[in-house]
């Protein structure tokens, strides 16, 4: 019987092999998961890496709901122009999550909500502070959407203080429109400046952007200059992989020799921590990268 992913890409190649792992710490997160009704980018965008992070009592939660207002050709997270109201006591139950879980680093990311007045942006605010409530030592890591460039949306989880701050440009400028609904290649180099001022050294800024999308290494090099531009000194590099024959087609697989050379480059060009390989994705190992910069 025909796999209908192989529409849409080839056989993996032998250097791309995910992990299968089960056990008591699976077990765990999806419990805990289940419990508070949380949502997670793990579970959402299909991520690869799911069940090697679950078997190690960590995931990426994903906040104001599991719907989309943007409809990217390159993510399988759902998406609507009408999406649910957020669940206001969602950041005291992630809390309570992550305390039970005995996580030291944690990631929050969300689906992009241009339906609210600030994006969701003083939901990303009460996250954070929950968290450091609840857990003060915990240090914590937000990856948003653009926020439609609002510097008040920016400022309110800035000032909520986040150990970092992740924004993705996710691809080159040109294939920028074809890729990201809504989006703005310049806008978010501005929104990681902007955020690399407001943090004032305080705040560690991310980047991160995926390759197999139809760019070329050069344009790949570009964008990781401008990334480094923008203040940003941490950075990922990972292969797409499309989650479904209604997605984006793959266009290449970068072998890891390509991966390991962009990672020199960029560490050249005075990124302090660059993850690049092809089942990076932007939270995996997000704590180890994080130390990188200290």
């Amino acid at each position: 019987m025909n796999n209908p992913i192989e529409k849409v890409r080839p056989k993996l190649p032998p250097w791309i092999r995910v992990k299968a792992s089960a056990g008591a710490g699976r077990t765990v997160v999806e419990s805990l998961i289940s419990q508070y009704n949380l949502n997670t980018v793990c579970q959402s965008a299909r991520c690869p890496n799911l069940c090697e992070c679950w078997h190690k009592r960590t995931a990426t939660f994903m906040i104001l709901g599991n719907e989309c207002t943007r409809n990217c050709t390159f993510c399988a997270v759902n998406n609507s122009s009408s999406p649910d109201k957020p669940d206001a006591g969602e950041p005291a139950k992630i809390a309570e999550a992550v305390l039970k879980m005995k996580l030291k680093y944690v990631v929050v990311t969300s689906v992009t909500r241009d339906d609210l007045p600030d994006g969701g942006a003083s939901h990303f605010a009460k996250t954070i502070r929950e968290l450091k409530k609840k857990i003060p030592a915990v240090k914590v890591e937000v990856l948003t959407p653009d926020f439609k460039g609002g510097m008040g949306s920016l400022k309110k989880v800035i000032a909520a203080g986040p150990d970092v701050f992740n924004h993705n440009l996710e691809t080159v400028e040109r294939l920028t429109r074809a890729i990201r609904s809504g989006a703005d290649f310049k806008r978010s180099l501005k929104v990681l400046e902007n955020a690399f001022e407001l943090g004032k050294g305080k705040v560690a800024v991310k980047s991160g952007i995926m390759v197999g999308l139809g760019e070329t290494d050069l344009e790949i090099e570009e964008t990781i200059r401008e990334i480094r531009m923008t203040g940003a000194e941490i950075l990922t590099i990972g292969q797409y992989l499309p989650p479904s024959s209604a997605h984006r087609p793959l266009d290449r697989y970068v072998t890891p020799e390509t991966f390991e050379n962009w990672k020199g480059f960029a560490l050249r060009l005075g990124f302090k921590s660059v993850a690049s390989g092809p089942l990076v994705r932007s939270s995996y190992n997000a704590e180890n990268y994080f130390a990188g910069t200290l």
